[in-house]
């Protein structure tokens, strides 16, 4: 059951609570607090949700964060689930999805890469593989980064000689390729080995990412032993190879879970306000490699218990969790949690800290991991706020920056004209911030047009949607790539909107584009360079690429996009596949276009009805005879 309860907006928050009390209903479920724009300001699950949700008028006794939740909340909104398990999970992907302002987030936007095995081809293919499975393959993982997967992918052409070739390239093939020459693959492409010999180095390699690396690596050696008795040196020495392999593939972890075939050692380290989880991934008995994850929200005042809890249903939102979770902090609701990941794996998964032996030595090699990890991100912080402190002074800001927005636009001779914008602040590159604008009246050759358009776009919708500057995407400073002209647009544009008080700079590159010698221009000042070797000068620099990256990023793909359209999309009914047939029958659009009826009757996967309405799209009111009549 879901449920909203709406209070007047100029009601506090308590007040808001206590009028819905009554409302809410006994039973397991999530809450979410609602701003007065309707977004979410924090996220909880509770066995009683009105039980819960009263704790929260007990105002005097709620930590100084979840004081400010309470005032600012104008609404509130119910999910009613089954059991308080299934209430944690749907909490876990809300916090995920909406990232309130009150709750400890994990800010994770990457996919983790898999290792795929393709079952569906006669000599099956191992490649690394991110995003939605396909059918007709075998799935190991996750590993932590590309790199990991990388070595395993490395590992199992040494090992088991397997390809990674593409389809197409495999049926292209006419004799092997480098990596057979460098005994990586066994080259099934041109018939190098038998069907049946392929399937069973299929199959020892499936073992091997199922934990089975001691019995092959046994077999193997025997298989060496019987070669070289048979005097069989070549093979002999090719199996020496693989075994060497394995050696090196089980040698090369720091870290190593003997016994344990598929399990997550999940250590956590705060410092300063901040925590940082580091994960390490095993699957089949093989370390896949470890990242480290940065909380957002977490503050000092929430203890490291409390932290791991909340990390660990998130960190399962979107990864199957392993029957066996190795923890440094146990977390309040720990039976729960337990619970929670065991209706979402379909089998048992175990919470456990060790206090002795292997498992407890790995936490703690983790644990090391995570504190080293917030170490050099505090430093990096550190370095980055002296940076800020510098441009503040630099162009006479009133406080460090929270949020720098830095504008250029690409196109070539006028085609395909790309407005971006790209923001950074005290954590690095804000990349959810990114945006771009497609020109939609302004000249593409026209820079200065362009740039008006863009900041009309830009600054126009947030004074539509954010006038009291409340949401937090105002910048405190603005950059543009270009020079005093492009200045001047943007101040027009900005009085013209009555924003005053936006600092605007003019980054102009120096004499034959020379980075180190760029000029600034603002108002109110003649323009200047900085010193060749400013740390500022540098990190400006660096604000301007990431915004001419992006820009140029933004107008190949708006190129690409342009190039694969044709005139044959803008016929009714005519969708990709019979597009296709007709390019590959006709050779082109144009080719379409000058067609008679009856040639495009005669284009395979054309029935007349569809060749009567493209020709009649390219020929509207032409006099056509109906098939087997006179025209």
């Amino acid at each position: 059951m879901t449920g909203s309860h709406h209070s007047p907006a100029t009601a506090d928050g308590l007040a808001v609570i206590e009028a819905v009390l009554p409302s809410l209903p006994l039973s397991p479920g999530v809450y979410r607090m609602l701003d007065a724009k309707g977004e979410a300001l924090y996220v909880g699950k509770a066995r009683s949700i009105r039980k819960r949700v009263t704790s929260y008028t007990q105002v005097a006794r709620l930590p100084e964060r979840l004081r400010r939740m309470v005032f600012e909340t104008r609404s509130l909104e119910i999910v009613t689930t089954g059991s308080e398990a299934e209430a944690l999970l749907l909490e876990a992907n809300l916090i995920k999805r909406l990232r309130p302002r009150f709750n400890i987030v994990l800010r994770d936007d990457k996919s983790y890469p898999w290792l795929m095995l393709s079952e569906d081809h006669p000599y099956p293919q191992i490649a690394k593989h991110r995003g939605e499975r396909r059918k007709g393959a075998a799935y190991y993982g996750p590993f932590a980064s590309v790199w990991a997967v990388n070595q395993t992918i490395t590992a199992l052409q040494r090992v088991f000689l397997l390809r990674s070739c593409r389809d197409t390239v495999f049926d292209s093939r006419t004799r092997p390729c480098l990596l057979f020459q460098i005994k990586r693959c066994s080259a099934p492409c041109v018939g190098r080995i038998s069907r049946d010999d392929y399937a069973a180095l299929v199959g020892d390699a499936k073992q091997f990412l199922s934990g089975g690396t001691p019995s092959i690596q046994k077999r193997l050696a025997a298989e060496m032993e019987q070669a070289a008795e048979h005097l069989e040196f070549e093979r002999a020495a090719a199996l020496r190879d693989r075994i060497r392999g394995l050696t090196h593939v089980q040698g090369k972890d720091r870290v190593n879970l003997d016994g344990v075939g598929d399990a997550d050692v999940v250590a956590l380290h705060q410092a300063a306000g901040q925590s940082c989880v580091q994960v390490f991934f095993f699957r089949g008995g093989r370390n896949n490699g470890n990242r480290p994850y940065f909380l957002s929200h977490a503050k000092h005042d929430q203890p490291a218990e409390e932290v791991m809890g909340t990390f660990l249903a998130q960190l399962y939102d979107d990864l199957p969790p392993p029957p066996l979770v190795l923890l440094s902090h146990d977390p309040p609701e720990a039976p729960l949690i337990a619970e929670a990941l065991s209706l979402k794996a379909g089998r048992r998964v175990e919470l456990h800290r060790p206090q002795r032996g292997e498992k407890k030595e790995a936490v703690e090699h983790a644990a090391t991991n995570a504190r080293e990890a917030l170490e050099r991100r505090l430093a990096e912080g550190t370095a980055q706020t002296k940076l800020l402190d510098g441009v503040a002074s630099l162009f006479g800001l009133a406080a460090p920056p929270e949020r720098i927005e830095v504008y250029d636009n690409s196109h070539i001779q006028g085609a395909n004209p790309y407005g971006v914008m790209v923001a950074a602040g005290p954590s690095g590159f804000l990349k959810q911030a990114y945006r771009k604008f497609s020109i939609k009246t302004a000249p593409g050759n026209d820079d200065l047009a362009m740039m008006r358009e863009v900041f009309e776009r830009r600054f126009g919708r947030a004074l539509r949607e954010d006038p009291g500057r409340e949401s937090g995407a105002w910048p405190d400073l603005v950059l543009i790539d270009g020079g005093a002209g492009q200045l001047s647009a943007a101040q027009a544009v900005m009085a013209e909107l009555g924003v005053e008080d936006v600092p605007l700079v003019a980054v102009a590159k120096g004499p034959d584009r020379d980075a180190g010698r760029e000029w600034f221009h603002t108002a109110g000042r003649e323009a200047f360079q900085l010193p060749p070797r400013d740390p500022v000068l540098y990190y400006l620099q660096r604000l301007r690429d990431e915004a001419h990256r992006f820009a140029i990023s933004a107008h190949r793909a708006g190129r690409s996009k342009a190039l694969t359209r044709s005139e044959l999309d803008d016929i009714p009914g005519v969708g990709a596949a019979i597009k296709r047939r007709l390019l590959n029958h006709f050779g082109s659009a144009r080719g379409v276009r000058q067609a008679g009826l009856s040639d495009l009757e005669a284009c395979p996967g054309i029935g007349p009805a569809a060749a009567r309405r493209i020709h009649e799209h390219f020929h509207p009111g032409a006099m056509v005879a109906p098939r087997g009549g006179k025209g």
